[in-house]
């Protein structure tokens, strides 16, 4: 019989860890010389920045149902 795996939350909410990718993403770009790599890099840490945002609003009390 296997053993189940004990499920452990995340310590912080999925808005904030993707918060937290994009600011290292950015800071990673920022390093890179230009060129592809600095641009799919950027593209990524936009594309985090958006998911946390539309979670955030996703998640906002004032968004209603549809009807």
């Amino acid at each position: 019989m296997q053993q189940r795996r004990r499920y452990a939350p995340p310590e912080t909410t999925l808005e904030q860890r993707l918060a937290d990718e994009a600011c290292r993403l950015c800071e990673q770009a920022r390093l890179l010389p230009p060129g592809a790599v600095r641009d799919a890099t950027m593209r990524k840490a936009r594309q985090a920045e958006t998911g946390s945002r539309l979670s955030e609003w996703l998640r906002s009390p004032g968004l209603k149902a549809p009807s």
